[in-house]
C-alpha cells in the first residue's frame, strides 16, 4: 500500500461567523420560539370548544384513573371499569348539584327582595353620599363637555331565546367531555403502549414510562388533597355561619366547597353569595358583611396557610409561578382553566423531571442510578 493512500485528506476549516452573523441567528431562534408561542395561544383561544372539555376529561380522568385499575384487578375489562368510573362521576357529580339545587332554587326567588334591601341599605348608609358626589361630578363633566344626555336602548333576545341558543352549544360540550373521559380511561393502556412502541431505545422507553407513571400520580394525589381541603373548607365555612345564626348554613357550606375548585372565581362569587345571604336574613350593615367577611377570612387562611402548606410543600412548587399558571389558564378557559391551571402544570414539571436534566425538581437520586446503567 502507497503512503499515498494512508494519508488522511486534509481538514477544511469554515472562517468564524461574525459576530453579527451570530446575533442573526440567536434572533432568528428566538423569532421562532415567540411565534410558536404566539401560534399555541391563538390555538387555545379559538380551539376552547373542543380543547376545554377534552383537557377538563383527561384532567378527571388522571384523577379517576386508581379507581379504574382496582376494577380492572378485580377482572372488569378495561371498557366496563371506565363505564364504571364514569357512573360514578355522574351519580357524585348529580347527587351534590340535586342538594344544592333543591334549597338554592327557595334563595333564588328571594332574589328581587335582595336587591331592593341592598339599595336600600345604600340609602340608610354612608354610601349614600359617595354615590351622590359620583352623580354630581358626572353631571358637571356633562355640562362642561356639553354631552347631551343620551339614552341607548339595547334590545337583547328574551331569555327563551338566549337558552335557545346556549343550550345547544352547553350540551354539545358536555357530551364531549364525558366522551372524552369514557375513551381516555378505556384506552389510556393501549395509547401508553403505543407511544413506548414509538421510543427508539430503552433509555428513552424508560424516561416516557416515568413520565406516564409521575403524571398520574402527582395529578391524582393534587386533586385528592385540594378535595380534601375543599370538604374540610366546607364544613368549617357552615359550622361558622350556623354560630352566626345564618340560615340554610350547611347548604352555603356545600357551595363554598364545590366553588372552592375553581380558584379565584369561586371565592369571589361565593363571597357575593353570602353578602345577599346577609342582605336577606340581618338588618343592620355589621349584620349583613358578617357572613361574607367570616368566609373571605376562612378563605384566606385556606388560601394562604393550608393550602400552600399541603399541596406547596408536598409538590414543591413555587407559589408565584401556581398563580401565574392559574391567571394563564383563567384568561385562556376561564373558570374550567382555573380548574386544570395546576394539573397542567405538575404535568409540565412531570416532563421537565424526566427530561431535562439538572431540572431542581428532579427525579429521585435512586431512579436517576438506574437510569445510569441503562445502554
Amino acid at each position: 500500500m502507497s503512503t499515498a493512500s494512508t494519508k488522511k485528506p486534509p481538514e477544511v476549516r469554515l472562517p468564524p461567523k461574525p459576530d453579527l452573523e451570530l446575533r442573526l441567528d440567536k434572533f432568528a431562534q428566538l423569532a421562532t420560539i415567540f411565534l410558536s408561542l404566539v401560534g399555541l395561544l391563538f390555538v387555545l383561544k379559538t380551539g376552547s370548544f373542543l380543547l376545554a372539555p377534552v383537557s377538563l376529561a383527561i384532567v378527571v380522568g388522571l384523577m379517576l384513573a386508581p379507581v379504574a385499575l382496582r376494577l380492572e384487578d378485580i377482572g372488569l375489562p378495561p371498557s366496563l371499569s371506565a363505564a364504571a368510573v364514569v357512573l360514578i362521576f355522574v351519580l357524585v357529580t348529580g347527587s351534590i348539584a340535586a342538594a344544592i339545587a333543591a334549597p338554592l332554587a327557595s334563595w333564588a326567588a328571594r332574589v328581587p327582595q335582595i336587591w331592593n334591601e341592598l339599595q336600600l341599605q345604600l340609602q340608610l348608609t354612608s354610601f349614600s353620599e359617595p354615590l351622590a358626589t359620583i352623580r354630581s361630578v358626572r353631571e358637571e363633566i356633562r355640562n362642561v363637555t356639553g354631552e347631551p344626555n343620551v339614552t341607548v336602548s339595547v334590545q337583547d333576545g328574551s331569555p327563551v331565546e338566549s337558552v335557545a341558543v346556549l343550550a345547544p352549544a352547553l350540551l354539545a360540550q358536555v357530551l364531549i367531555f364525558f366522551a372524552s373521559l369514557y375513551f381516555f380511561v378505556a384506552t389510556r393502556h393501549d395509547t401508553r403502549l403505543a407511544i413506548l412502541k414509538m421510543c427508539s431505545g430503552r433509555r428513552i422507553r424508560w424516561r416516557a414510562a416515568h413520565v406516564f407513571r409521575d403524571v398520574e400520580g402527582l395529578v391524582s394525589n393534587y386533586l385528592l388533597s385540594i378535595a380534601i381541603i375543599n370538604i374540610g373548607l366546607g364544613v368549617t365555612v357552615a359550622v361558622v355561619l350556623w354560630l352566626l345564626n345564618v340560615p340554610s348554613a350547611p347548604l352555603w357550606g356545600a357551595i363554598a366547597g364545590v366553588l372552592n375548585f375553581f380558584i379565584y372565581i369561586g371565592p369571589a362569587l361565593m363571597a357575593v353569595i353570602l353578602l345577599g345571604v346577609g342582605l336577606a336574613s340581618f338588618d343592620g350593615m355589621p349584620g349583613i358583611l358578617l357572613p361574607p367577611l367570616a368566609y373571605l377570612a376562612l378563605n384566606a387562611i385556606e388560601a394562604q396557610i393550608v393550602t400552600p402548606m399541603t399541596i406547596g410543600k408536598r409538590m414543591t412548587l413555587n407559589p408565584f409561578i401556581i398563580f401565574l399558571a392559574v391567571a394563564f389558564w383563567l384568561w385562556i378557559w376561564g373558570p374550567v382553566g382555573g380548574f386544570i391551571a395546576i394539573p397542567a402544570l405538575l404535568i409540565l414539571f412531570a416532563l421537565a423531571r424526566n427530561l431535562i436534566p439538572g431540572f431542581p425538581w428532579g427525579m429521585p437520586e435512586e431512579r436517576r442510578r438506574r437510569l445510569s446503567r441503562l445502554p
